[in-house]
């Protein structure tokens, strides 16, 4: 690189954008505007990096917690919801505590996105019906809003029953068929099935025959 020269792209006037402060203080405002497609990009981004130790919902019990690494305080302490949002961009980019640096791997402008993110998350936590304008609170009751709001399925209708006259009954629905007699095997001889039960006049009790040749007493072969 030659002296006093910056790579293309890496000119970083903007003190705001580039480390959340102003004259050493952490800003309280966003650097740009924050759009709707910039919250679903830091959601995105958050689940990835964040949510494994401070969980999808911000309340520091993520997977990685649970098994041991070192509780972070959730987003809905009284501090945490006053720090202002400079603060939020110094600790991903130089790491706090028991969090490391994130500066690597979560670009400048995608880590103000996740924080705005953070924001909505806060926001929701504390937010009230009221806080919801009237045309959309309808929504909230319907079983696909509710669905959409855990990333989930909506759960699937119970088994309906549409078997056709010949066919077995549905297991979820209750209902047993009768039992069918037992038709004798084909060239089977007269009364073999009685004599399977000892049934037929002149059985021995507890006599089952085997074969044409042999049968089985006491359990024994004969």
């Amino acid at each position: 690189m030659v002296d006093d020269t910056v790579p293309r792209g890496y000119l970083r006037t903007d003190l705001a954008l580039y480390t959340g402060k102003m004259n050493g203080a952490d800003i309280n405002y966003f650097p740009f505007a924050i759009t709707r497609a910039d919250l679903e990009r830091g959601q995105e981004r958050f689940n990835i990096y964040c949510s494994p130790c401070h969980g999808r919902l911000g309340d520091g019990n993520g997977m990685i917690v649970q098994r041991g690494y070192h509780n972070p305080p959730s987003y809905y302490t009284d501090r945490v919801m006053k720090a202002p949002v400079g603060h939020f961009f110094d600790v991903i980019t130089n790491g706090f505590g028991a969090m490391p640096s994130y500066a690597s791997r979560v670009a400048p402008d995608d880590r103000w996105r996740i924080i705005a993110y953070i924001r909505t998350l806060q926001f929701s936590g504390n937010a009230t019906i009221n806080d919801v304008p009237a045309e959309d609170r309808a929504k909230l009751s319907s079983p696909e809003t509710a669905a959409a709001a855990t990333n989930m399925s909506p759960p699937n209708p119970p088994p309906q029953s549409t078997t056709g006259p010949n066919e077995m009954p549905s297991p979820f629905s209750g209902e047993i068929p009768a039992a069918a007699p037992m038709p004798a095997a084909s060239g089977a001889p007269a009364g073999a099935v009685s004599r399977l039960y000892g049934q037929e006049s002149g059985a021995v009790s507890g006599t089952v025959p085997v074969s044409s040749s042999s049968t089985v007493q006491g359990g024994n072969y004969r």
